[in-house]
């Protein structure tokens, strides 16, 4: 298709360079004309008034009376010039338009053409701050993909990523379905609007029974309602965020594990298995600090498991029972629940009040 217009421009030429010529031509046609009747006398606004009567074919009235030869050459030139340049301007403004329409329905059937041969792939519907991390981290991954948005300029920036989108309102089950949403085996569903994310589940659901579905969800209410829609995994950026910045208080250290690959790794593994990895500082004060290894497992109820202890630089590996922990030291901890380790291992004494009384 593009060796096609290629070969069409070669011949006619660029219909904006086509455009712009003709524009330019006019333009000089109407700018010379007017200075051409102003020079025999005439003001501005009846020159200027004349040339366009000409140049238009309206031909109401004579402004002036044209009873010299040199009115008569100009008004001559103005019409056989004026009057070709409208009709060349006229045919490069259909030239224009006929393009760009043509490279519009021929660019949306070779996307859609493409997007008929997928199968397996995964649907965005939605290409805000999360939807372009998203499309972004499937194609690194060599995932095919297909964006359904309706925003124009946020279209434009999907085509220029090189990615595969559909125009339209994804809550419409024809837009779904020429998303390929039967042949699909994901859809995620990132928008910030929770009735339409409730909605796309629901019809995305109807349409593809084993679809496995990933909504996005704002208010804390709207989970329940998105499970029951049909979504599998329903995910509250706030809440990520939130617990986020709360781990990052409470642990800070661990911050350190996300330049180690393999054990960023190793706590995405088990983050399937709701177990995580914590790296802590036995500080001062803190109620760890004067434990053995097994009497902080044992207060802290089953809650955490202590797989290392750094000291000094040097690692002790799975750490025997009797192993005090000092302070200082970094500890690495399997963690079930974040909360109760916290609570039990790392707030100093000082800190755990209870109206006026201490702990």
């Amino acid at each position: 298709m593009r060796k096609i217009f290629a070969d069409a421009e070669s011949v006619l030429g660029s219909p904006v360079r086509n455009l712009v010529s003709v524009l330019i031509f006019v333009g000089t046609v109407v700018v010379v004309a007017t200075l051409a009747y102003m020079a025999a006398g005439w003001s501005l606004t009846d020159a200027f008034y004349m040339v366009l009567l000409t140049v238009y074919s309206v031909g109401y009235r004579e402004i002036r009376p044209i009873d010299t030869t040199y009115l008569h050459a100009v008004t001559v030139s103005t019409m056989i010039l004026g009057c070709t340049g409208m009709i060349l301007l006229t045919s490069a403004l259909v030239q224009v338009m006929t393009v760009l329409q043509l490279r519009q329905i021929l660019g949306a059937n070779r996307m859609q053409s493409r997007i008929d041969k997928l199968s397996g792939h995964a649907i965005i519907c939605g290409y805000g701050r999360i939807g372009v991390m998203l499309a972004r981290d499937l194609a690194a991954a060599g995932m095919p993909l297909v964006i359904i948005e309706r925003d124009a300029a946020r279209l434009a920036e999907i085509e220029a990523a090189g990615h595969l989108y559909i125009t339209g309102d994804a809550t419409e089950e024809e837009v779904l379905l020429g998303a390929g949403i039967e042949r699909a085996r994901v859809l995620a569903t990132v928008l910030p609007d929770d009735a339409a994310n409730v909605f796309i589940t629901l019809s995305a659901h109807n349409l593809n029974l084993k679809l496995e579905i990933i909504a996005r969800g704002e208010a804390p209410t709207t989970e329940r309602k998105l499970l029951r829609a049909g979504a599998h995994q329903v995910v509250m950026p706030t809440h990520i965020g939130a617990e986020r910045i709360a781990r990052m208080i409470l642990f800070p250290a661990s911050a350190d594990l996300a330049a180690d690959g393999r054990l960023d790794e190793a706590r995405r593994d088990l983050g399937e298995l709701g177990l995580d990895l914590e790296l802590v500082i036995a500080r001062e004060g803190a109620a760890m600090s004067s434990l053995t290894v097994g009497d902080a497992e044992r207060q802290g109820g089953g809650a955490f498991f202590i797989v290392q202890i750094k000291r000094n630089g040097e690692a002790i590996a799975r750490p025997a029972s009797d192993e005090q922990i000092q302070v200082g030291d970094e500890v690495m901890v399997l963690v079930r629940d974040s909360g109760a380790t916290a609570r039990k291992l790392f707030t100093t004494r000082a800190d755990n009040r209870v109206g006026r009384a201490r702990y």
